[in-house]
């Protein structure tokens, strides 16, 4: 795609050439993941939006397999860290190093510095060490001593977790969990998709794969990602989805929403909702965000931002099935 400085020169071909990227990327990920579409999406809406995600699914879903996927497609410098109960801080984030032949402490910079990380099991480190990942999450820099140092651009962390065990694990903080942009469910491949899955004796990790993007196209599409247009009805429809969520009014009373609840999603939730739907529109060749777009990133973008009441785990109540139920009375404009 053509660079243009100007955000108001973006053309309508800008936005069929991107639709032609991004079904090139699904193509190309589809090789090695098979049925993976949600999972697919998400990937690619991650680093278009400049967010990080979290997939989360049983082990042998391939969860690790896609982000190497995405890796090799994308052409960026990746590192994977798997994350351990016995992990350090500075196992991640970098330390400092005492150098006894010249008297002076040197930079030891971790694997986080780099622009696409994979936290593999990011569950089964506990809080101090998944706390080394909150600033780089949020301001895209790591403070070593006493400097500071900024990550690469694009930087991205791509994290999984396995959702059954607990021997070993450690539940995510809602303040690291609120800076994923979008959390998504990896579900079991129906029984046609296990049969090509099991067809390939699990050397999918081998078909190779070519490499649509790089630092340059991300940043082309981020550009015309910026020059989506929303309309203020769409906004005002988004803040009323997530006010639903933290505030007891007659609506979520009467829909029996309040009681399961017990902290609803940030404001930075809402700003999530909003870009994740400029990219769903901007993947189907639109250069304007619609309420179905709106619906179609709800579920990925306030499930893991919601702290449910023991009302909800009594009941059976998952954060999925609170999200539907707001869509289902929230007004649509």
């Amino acid at each position: 795609m053509e660079k243009k400085s100007d955000l108001n020169n973006v053309t309508p071909e800008d936005f069929d050439n991107c639709k032609k990227i991004i079904d090139s990327v699904r193509k190309e990920a589809a090789k090695r993941l098979v049925g993976q579409t949600e999972v697919i999406d998400g990937i690619l809406t991650a680093i278009v939006c400049g967010g990080h995600i979290l997939l989360e699914g049983v082990p042998g879903l391939a969860k690790t397999l896609a982000v190497k996927t995405f890796a090799d497609i994308s052409g960026i410098d990746f590192k994977r860290i798997q994350f351990t109960p016995d992990l350090l801080p500075a196992d991640v984030s970098g330390t400092l190093i005492y150098e006894q032949t010249s008297g002076k402490f040197t930079v030891r910079k971790g694997p986080v510095f780099t622009s696409l990380v994979l936290a593999d099991e990011i569950n089964r480190a506990p809080a101090k060490v998944q706390s080394a990942l909150l600033e780089a999450m949020a301001e895209k820099q790591v403070t070593i001593g006493e400097e500071t140092y900024p990550l690469p651009d694009p930087f991205l962390v791509l994290a999984t977790q396995n959702p059954i065990e607990q021997e070993g694990t450690y539940n995510l903080p809602e303040a690291e969990l609120d800076r994923f942009l979008l959390k998504v469910m990896v579900p079991y491949p129906t029984a046609q998709e296990e049969i090509q899955i099991v067809k390939t004796c699990g050397k999918a990790d081998q078909v190779a794969v070519k490499k649509i993007l790089t630092k340059e196209k991300i940043k082309d599409l981020q550009r015309i990602l910026d020059s989506v247009t929303c309309d203020d009805s769409i906004v005002e429809y988004i803040v009323s989805i997530v006010s639903v969520t933290r505030t007891i009014t007659a609506t979520s009373k009467k829909n029996d929403i309040s009681k399961y609840i017990s902290f609803g999603a940030s404001p930075r939730s809402g700003i999530a909702m909003l870009q994740c739907a400029k990219a769903h529109a901007m993947f189907s060749g639109r250069s304007f965000v619609t309420p179905e777009d709106v619906n179609a990133v709800a579920l990925s973008v306030l499930r893991h931002r919601l702290v449910l009441s023991y009302e909800a785990a009594a009941d059976g109540v998952t954060a999925d099935d609170i999200i539907t139920r707001i869509l289902s009375f929230v007004p649509v404009p």
